[in-house]
């Protein structure tokens, strides 16, 4: 059944036709921020760096910060609580595992379904630019459906984060990362970039980062982002395998930096490996945004419980690899090397945390200088206050502060849950061209709470959020 369309309110969509199906198979496995762990190890051989050459495009792009809309160094974090509450308007009914969403500088805006599908809605209506042949356990489950087990959805693979090239139309690339299968018990990931305005976009995909390792179970990672400065950034995740982390040869478990035709920048860490990892000791690193400085901040995945919001700077080790004195809470942590979070969910939380996006702009209705993410498991949209340490600490009634001595030396934070059970699973969070902001669901990947109604009948859904000004 073709998913219903709705209307955007403020100068965005119009209704829409529905789309064609992509199908894989049902299949199961273990993690995007449950309790429990899955390190049982495992291979997969390293990226070999092999960026594109005589792209019929004009891949190239100006690295000037300053340039960027939304600088800001002088910005300032709000002290007051935000708003708790939101008007929620569902934008599309009927999406399978929707995994991100990306706004094209035109208005253009491109969602990716984990079961392979990219589709653009450009205001009158919707069209697919391509369906990746990711692995087949890339599956959704029907909507209403509430007897699937944990883990009946899938994997955590198969189509994944999306990324539109800067200077779209006049390059006409939407970039996305997906997992696939390269082989008997072989696994992995890779970044490609399709011509959205060709007569068969899907003929057009180029590789632009491959062979990241991969697993058919869990921690693929993968977001991807056009940052301040108009380099491509990529999330990676450990896949299943702890000792790729920390290893600078290994671009699992990492954030990567490059180009838009893949080549590393000059200015990237020498770590002593792959010249394209910016930070090392990830463990399934899922969103990725920035401050108005330019600063960028990740959410990511810990082991039972112990979930993260990071500062990333260049060259960092976060902690996540196979020794027994690897840093993930405030009992490792301390004494160690290794980079410390923002914030942290404490060892018997889990906020299980996805896609996110530092809200710059829309009006100043309590959400705006926050970090809002996507909660999983918590199934919340949860409003991050990052300040510095040396400034007014921001209000935290309602919520927790994240203030301990073992964390980031640097910044403080507060972290307040939003409609928790609202929505579901919230596995993305974007700020459209007017200051908007947009949530996706992951009901229908099979790992809704026991009892709570998900997946409904309308999931998945995208849908727009009006923060209720005055709800404390």
């Amino acid at each position: 059944m073709p998913p219903e369309r709705r209307r955007f309110l403020a100068g965005g969509l119009a209704s829409v036709a529905g789309l064609a199906g992509v199908a894989g198979c049902l299949g199961g496995g273990p993690d995007e921020g449950d309790a429990g762990d899955a390190d049982d190890g495992g291979e997969a051989d390293a990226s070999t760096p092999t960026p594109v050459e005589d792209s019929e495009y004009d891949l190239t792009v100006d690295h000037d910060v300053e340039s960027w809309t939304a600088y800001d160094p002088d910005w300032e974090p709000p002290t007051d609580p935000p708003a708790l509450d939101a008007d929620v308007e569902t934008v599309i009914e009927g999406l399978e595992v929707p995994w991100d969403l990306a706004f094209a500088p035109d208005g253009d805006l491109f969602v990716s379904e984990r079961i392979g599908r990219i589709s653009r809605y450009d205001g009158e209506a919707v069209t697919s630019v391509a369906a990746p042949d990711v692995i087949d356990r890339a599956d959704s489950v029907a909507p209403g459906d509430d007897a699937m087990e944990w883990w009946g959805g899938g994997s955590e693979g198969g189509l994944m984060g999306l990324a539109v090239h800067p200077n779209y139309p006049d390059v006409p690339l939407v970039y996305a990362v997906y997992t696939y299968k390269a082989g008997a018990d072989d696994y992995r990931n890779r970044v490609v970039y399709y011509d959205a305005d060709a007569d068969d976009p899907g003929a057009t995909e180029t590789v632009v980062v491959d062979s990241i390792p991969g697993h058919e179970v869990v921690h693929n990672g993968s977001r991807l982002a056009f940052g301040p400065a108009n380099y491509l950034w990529v999330t990676t995740g450990d896949a299943n395998d702890t000792a790729l982390s920390p290893d600078p040869s290994s671009v699992a478990g990492k954030v990567l930096r490059v180009e838009p035709d893949g080549s590393a920048p000059a200015d990237n860490p020498d770590l002593g490996g792959d010249p394209r990892v910016y930070s090392v000791g990830h463990r399934n690193p899922q969103g990725i945004s920035f401050l108005p400085d330019g600063t960028p901040i990740v959410t990511e995945h810990g082991p039972g419980y112990r979930d993260e919001v990071q500062i990333v700077r260049p060259g960092d080790d976060h902690g996540w690899g196979p020794e027994e004195d690897r840093a993930r809470d405030g009992d490792t942590y301390p004494g160690t090397d290794f980079a410390r979070p923002v914030a942290h969910s404490g060892t018997d939380t889990t906020w299980a945390p996805s896609g996110c996006v530092f809200r710059t702009g829309g009006a100043a209705d309590g959400w705006r200088n926050r970090l809002l993410v996507g909660g999983l498991r918590s199934q919340r949209l949860l409003a991050v206050t990052v300040h510095s340490r040396d400034g007014d600490p921001a209000d935290a009634t309602g919520g927790e502060r994240h203030d301990a001595d073992w964390t980031d030396a640097e910044y403080d934070a507060v972290s307040h849950g939003l409609l928790a059970d609202e929505l579901g699973r919230v596995r993305h969070v974007e700020q459209g061209p007017d200051g908007s902001v947009y949530a996706i669901t992951s009901n229908r990947d099979g790992r809704s709470n026991d009892g709570d109604g998900f997946p409904r009948e309308d999931d998945d859904r995208l849908v727009r959020l009006t923060p209720e000004d005055g709800t404390r």
